[in-house]
């Protein structure tokens, strides 16, 4: 065959000879989220599209670029395990869980098929989307906000209820010097307590914004603050009545028997997760039954296959698996396929409903993505989006750290360790 011909081939058919040639990053910010997108290119034309998890350093994933230069990425378990040592929980799995995405999206490209048929197929054509929503101290204020997003399609909210409604409130809350202020020490070593006072004070809050909202849709309830056990299981007591859809975080994720006799005193459902990596951290939660849903983040806790292993083992003890999402369009879309090929899925977070250029940072799909409170499953290939609009990713480039794909990384081409953690 002359060269003129296989010039004019689409060579992307031949997925056993592609290889990884390069990584590139893009650093944007848009709140209430900052993020790192990464692009992997390839030696046939293929790019893939992941992204660092909100917060978190491009160095968690141009360091693993020398490990991937040269390597097929249609060989996504293969290279996760490769990688997955270098991750940690929260922000520090940022840099693998963007390569995994990225990879899903390389080999559904590939292969002309859409990422969760990677995954084992689907089980939903659209996913469910809840809202965030920022807080207000009136709560008919509040309440309001909360029906503007049912106004718009919603069909479950999430607010915040804690102690930052009651930092100006009098006798509200007791604690040691310096603590209401830090946000570096861990709940039970804080020593901050809320008085009946201010148990009465959110009682009453969400009292007021259940008779504005109603009980039409599910609404949950999030940030309740660097409270300890006991504090969290009187004030989850008293919000029992108002039948939330879960008690999100209120403690630490790695005290498995704190949640335990949280989950025991209280009737509503306990979630937590969103910084947990891998689905052994999910374990023992699970196994103690001590939470009611699980909640992970995508960009933190492995990437598609590893989160819906994770949903997998959630459903073998009976627990649904909502999902935590404040990111682009790139890791939403990861978790969309993610959440349609996993049966025991809930509900998927979106943290940019008041963000008006987000839909836009992607191209080829509907627009606004969400609809009717809802994200269509994709059926093109890879993550579903034909390419991302570098436009408009340049005019919200990160000012602190503007990096932008047209930046070589030649850099992290020869950086290596011995990374062999067995002897």
């Amino acid at each position: 065959m002359s060269e003129t011909v296989l010039r004019n081939i689409n060579t992307h058919s031949r997925p056993s000879q592609l290889r990884i040639s390069d990584m590139r990053i893009a650093n944007i910010v848009g709140a209430p989220f900052r993020a790192t997108i990464i692009r992997l290119d390839t030696n046939q034309g293929l790019s893939g599209y992941g992204e660092v998890r909100d917060g978190a350093s491009k160095t968690y994933a141009l360091m693993l670029k020398s490990r991937l230069i040269g390597e097929n990425p249609c060989d996504v378990d293969r290279l996760f395990r490769k990688i997955k040592q270098f991750g940690y929980h929260a922000r520090q799995a940022g840099g693998v869980t963007a390569v995994e995405m990225a990879l899903m999206d390389l080999a559904g490209k590939a292969y002309a098929a859409p990422a969760y048929q990677l995954a084992g197929g689907k089980f939903r054509d659209r996913v469910l989307c809840y809202c965030d929503t920022p807080s207000s101290p009136d709560p008919i204020e509040m309440g309001r906000r909360l029906r503007e997003r049912l106004a718009r399609g919603y069909k479950f909210l999430k607010m915040d209820v804690g102690i930052d409604l009651l930092r100006d409130l009098p006798r509200a809350l007791v604690a040691p010097p310096g603590m209401l202020a830090t946000r570096h020490v861990q709940h039970p070593f804080t020593g901050i307590q809320i008085t009946e006072k201010g148990i009465r004070y959110l009682a009453d809050y969400v009292a007021a914004v259940r008779e504005t909202v109603g009980y039409d849709a599910p609404l949950a309830a999030d940030h309740f603050g660097h409270i300890g056990l006991e504090s969290c299981i009187r004030l989850g007591q008293a919000l029992d009545r108002f039948t939330l859809a879960w008690y999100e975080d209120m403690l630490p994720w790695q005290y498995t028997e704190q949640y335990v006799a949280l989950a025991r005193a209280v009737t509503t459902p306990i979630c937590t997760g969103e910084d947990i990596f891998l689905k052994e951290g999910f374990k023992p939660l699970l196994e103690a039954r001590s939470v009611g849903v699980i909640h992970p983040d995508l960009a933190s806790s492995g990437g598609i296959l590893e989160t819906k292993k994770i949903g997998d083992l959630a459903q073998e003890h009976g627990v649904a698996m909502a999902m935590h999402m404040a990111a682009s369009p790139i890791a939403t879309l990861a978790s969309v396929h993610c959440a349609a090929a996993t049966e025991n899925f809930l509900v998927l977070e979106n943290h940019a409903t008041d963000v008006p250029w987000w839909d836009d940072l992607v191209v080829g799909l509907p627009k606004p993505l969400v609809q009717d409170g809802h994200i269509a499953v994709p059926e093109t290939p890879g993550l579903g989006f034909s390419d991302v609009n570098e436009e408009l990713i340049r005019e919200h480039l990160n000012s602190a750290d503007s990096v932008f794909f047209d930046q070589p990384t030649d850099y992290w081409d020869t950086e290596r360790s011995w990374d062999r953690t067995w002897s």
